[in-house]
């Protein structure tokens, strides 16, 4: 069979310590999911259940960062008010449906240290009036990733520091171990709305003291015992 143009190219993440890639199926996203991130940007972190929110998975949207280099990140268009969100990302390694909170850990391959970003100004726009967030979230470039760690080199994750600096300033800190829904929870409220794959990244969220970054800035994120990302906006 001949194609009409050449096929979509889907995204390819390194695995730390090896030269396999971890190629992306889809990227699904948490919205809220730490308190205080949830009051900064005017919501009740006690009464709102999990959402979920979804990026593209090809070459032009994710953002491969490998360890110990900096990549060049474009200002995106349209945009005044372009922000940061460092968040956990899980990678599934097995798949299943109305999976068990308990059983969660067997379905993770591993994690990585991810970068949402996002065009605050319209993402607000649609919001306020009740449409999408798509322009908001899922431009061209809005999902910087790291190196994938594999669980069997961490353990499960549970309890690690997640921080964001800015031009060397540090701008969030917090802990994985407060987010609203843990990652096993995560992973079983998604699955009752998707069967879920090999593939399948999920960001899980960002803490507080997220802002805006202008050309010239560069951006360090980390996780506790995973490859940090750096990043220049340009």
């Amino acid at each position: 069979m001949s194609y009409v143009f050449e096929p979509v190219r889907t995204a390819v993440l390194p695995v730390s310590g090896s030269y396999d890639g971890y190629s992306v199926r889809r990227v699904y996203c948490v919205g809220r999911n730490y308190a205080g991130h949830a009051r900064e940007m005017g919501s009740d972190p006690d009464r709102e259940p999990p959402f979920f929110f979804c990026k593209p998975n090809d070459c032009e949207s994710i953002v491969a960062v490998k360890a110990n280099e900096i990549v060049d990140l474009p200002y995106p268009s349209q945009t005044s008010n372009y922000h940061y969100e460092v968040e956990l990302v899980v990678a599934v390694g097995k798949g299943g449906q109305n999976i068990r909170a308990e059983d969660a850990e067997a379905h993770i391959f591993g994690y990585a240290v991810g970068l949402d970003m996002t065009r605050r100004d319209l993402q607000t726009q649609m919001r306020e009036i009740g449409r999408p967030w798509e322009i908001g979230k899922a431009f061209d470039y809005s999902a910087p990733i790291g190196e994938l760690h594999r669980i069997s080199e961490t353990g499960a994750l549970s309890d690690a520091a997640i921080e964001l600096s800015v031009n060397g300033e540090t701008k969030q800190s917090s802990n994985i171990n407060h987010l609203t829904w843990s990652v096993a929870e995560t992973i079983a409220k998604l699955s009752e709305f998707f069967t879920l794959q090999p593939g399948d990244l999920i960001f899980t969220g960002t803490p507080e003291g997220v802002g805006a970054v202008v050309k010239g800035d560069t951006v360090r994120a980390k996780i506790e015992g995973l490859a940090s990302i750096t990043v220049c906006v340009k």
